[in-house]
């Protein structure tokens, strides 16, 4: 029988400080102040050139059953390093190099629990790490942050621990926030003119953390308990009914998840940062090489609604030849066969409609690979033989749905989904997901995730407006890649656009939706429209399937949360710029001074002149320019401008 560390409280905050001693870490540039007292426990704060942005943090383990073992929780030694690394990606969000550089302090406790710091440029974080020799029961964790007086977010308000994690961001004064109010990750605050972007990195065999205010500036880490009863609704909703007094069983010697601030004095700043990567465990697979990228055409979003052909189109093998017909004519390296392709209830069988070896030899044989939707519990009960099935037959990945939960066997589900598909050599993509925590660093194989409010809400809600698309840039994207599935060929202004599930649009231009392109980091990208709207917009679409899913550099050139964005992202010698604006109809200039001195080739699709009130419309134009120049950015309400650079 295995033993079980319980009865201890690590870390536990007091407060009186008689015996701690003060520790302070700077940042490599220096800006970046975290002071930190140990003794019995620990408090930490930080700064940003010398302003206050963190006024005071605590943070504790609860082991066993929370017996408290007094004030004797002490210092053991403390070890200040650095690291300075170079990292490569295997599929870059957004550069193909990543500087990890940042100066590091290890804390250990006699109690045999340490917790390490990092400061880089661009935020903080810290994690514990145990050493026991038995395994333990994590009761819960202590995560308790004050902001300073005035301090502000933008709060993904949650209902419960069962989410999608798909949200709007609400604008709001710390001091209005309530103990009910429970929020996921990412969340932004700003704090004396300060962004601090609060999530996660490297979560594994422990549950996600999510928000709860606690007073005015103040809030608290909370964690979804360890199930005890599930009842399975339909074929994807296992809902949690009855949960243990713990969060975690695990080992007792481990790391546990970063607690990651990502730190910006310009709103920029937040989308270039590349913390949450940093922190995440190394590659786990050897040979990455089959590891492919690329942009996929989605059948779920058009409701398969292609149209001048002679056959019924549907989930059917006809229907699916004609999206790879379209995706190798086009350059689109995947499909992606979403729900309806398997009898319900098993996932080693698809419909008498579709035959998927042949679909996939089909594909093959024009280069476009197969994706398949499942829904994860159905997945979950059959994984291993489904991934040496999906092999066989020829598919490229896997796409896993509907998992709405971050407690940890959910988290669990997530490494082993990802580890047996890399065996077998597939990609995947998971939707009804918890934020990205860096897996794509561990597990490359996992491009891409959902756990963002996308287009796909455009069906059924107005919610998805230019203000949101927006939002996502500096909130939900600083955490890793995201699915949105852009695409929308059919564009609506403000006060004409209606949902409508079957045959849907989007609100904003045309432009504004290409410029998604540049602008949404996915290394797998969908385009969600119909193939037969793609091919009737042949000029857009020829432009769309040029811009990579992958970077060699990305720099911020104008922003500002929820109103405007300005970015370009390089790809050889190739740039890709991208703008788009609210709906607040907006001139702004590209200044092309990051370009190396020569001549260019730009070629621009932006609003037309009639755009505010036809968003379909646009103009497409190719000029010459010289590195330094400036150039006028029209848009109108809800407009874009998107554009390739390429030397002469």
């Amino acid at each position: 029988m295995k033993r079980i560390i319980s009865g201890i409280l690590l870390l536990f905050v007091f407060t009186t400080y008689s015996f701690t001693k003060d520790y302070k870490l700077f940042s490599p540039d220096g800006k970046i102040l975290v002071t930190i007292k140990a003794g019995p426990g620990f408090v930490w704060s930080a700064a940003y050139n010398g302003k206050s942005i963190i006024s005071s943090a605590e943070g504790g383990m609860i082991l066993g059953t929370g017996a408290i073992p007094g004030e004797t929780e002490m210092v053991k030694k403390a070890v200040y390093s650095t690291i300075n690394q170079e990292l490569i990606p295997v599929a870059p969000n957004k550069r193909s190099k990543i500087t990890d550089n940042c100066n590091t302090l290890l804390i250990s406790f006699r109690s045999g629990i340490n917790v390490q710091f990092r400061a880089y440029n661009d935020g903080v974080a810290y994690r514990f790490e145990t050493s026991f020799r038995n395994d333990i029961i994590v009761k819960d964790e202590v995560t308790g942050i004050e902001f300073p007086p005035g301090s502000f977010s933008w709060y993904p308000l949650e209902e419960s621990f069962m989410s999608h994690n798909e949200r709007v961001y609400r604008y709001c004064s710390l001091d209005t926030l309530g103990e009910n109010h429970l929020a996921s990750l990412p969340a932004l605050f700003v704090a004396n003119g300060i962004n601090v972007l609060l999530t996660e990195s490297d979560i594994s065999d422990y549950p996600g953390m999510w928000l709860s205010d606690t007073g005015p500036g103040k809030v608290k880490g909370v964690h979804p308990f360890y199930p005890a009863e599930e009842k399975l609704q339909g074929d994807r909703d296992l809902v949690v009914t009855k949960t243990k007094d713990y969060i975690a069983s695990t080992k007792g010697a481990r790391t546990f998840p970063w607690r990651v601030f990502v730190i910006a004095e310009k709103d920029g700043q937040l989308i270039e940062s590349d913390l949450v990567y940093k922190l995440a465990a190394p590659c786990k697979i050897n040979d990455t090489k089959w590891i492919k990228p690329g942009q996929v055409a989605w059948d779920w979003w058009n409701a398969n609604n292609i149209y001048g052909v002679n056959f019924r189109a549907g989930i059917n093998t006809e229907t699916y030849k004609y999206y790879i017909d379209f995706a190798s004519s086009n350059g689109i390296e995947y499909v992606i066969l979403d729900e309806g392709w398997y009898k319900k209830g098993t996932v080693l069988e698809s419909i008498p409609e579709i035959d998927m070896p042949e679909l996939c030899r089909y594909g093959e044989s024009k280069n476009v690979g197969v994706i398949l939707w499942v829904v994860w519990k159905t997945f979950w009960d059959k994984i291993d033989d489904a991934v040496a099935l999906y092999e066989k037959w020829g598919v490229k990945g896997v796409k896993v749905d509907f998992m709405q939960r971050d407690d940890q066997p959910l988290v669990n589900f997530y490494h082993e989904a990802m580890q047996k598909t890399a065996e077998h050599h597939l990609l995947i993509d998971f939707h009804g997901a918890y934020k990205p925590d860096g897996a794509g660093r561990t597990w490359p194989n996992a491009l891409t995730r959902e756990g963002v409010k996308g287009l796909e809400n455009s069906k059924w809600s107005k919610d998805i407006t230019p203000d949101h698309n927006l939002m996502l840039p500096f909130i939900r994207m600083v955490a890793g890649p995201m699915d949105y599935t852009p695409g929308a060929m059919l564009n609506f202004e403000k006060n004409n656009f209606t949902p409508i599930f079957n045959r849907p649009g989007s609100q904003g231009t045309r432009v504004h939706q290409m410029a998604l392109y540049v602008i949404f980091e996915s290394p797998l990208q969908m385009l969600a429209d119909s193939p037969t709207n793609y091919m009737k917009e042949q000029e857009c679409t020829d432009f769309l399937v040029k811009i990579p899913v992958v970077w060699d550099d990305t720099r911020v050139l104008d922003a500002k949360i929820g109103d405007y964005l300005l970015i370009a992202r390089k790809s050889g010698d190739d740039w890709f710029v991208g703008a788009l604006t609210d709906w607040t109809a907006r001139e702004m200039e590209l200044d092309l001074s990051f370009l190396p001195a020569g001549n260019y080739s730009i070629e621009i699709f932006r609003d037309g002149i009639n755009a505010d009130r036809h968003a379909q419309d646009y103009k497409h134009v190719t000029q010459e320019v010289r590195a330094g120049e400036k150039i006028k950015i029209d848009m109108v309400s809800g407009g874009g401008w998107v554009a390739k650079i390429s030397p002469e």
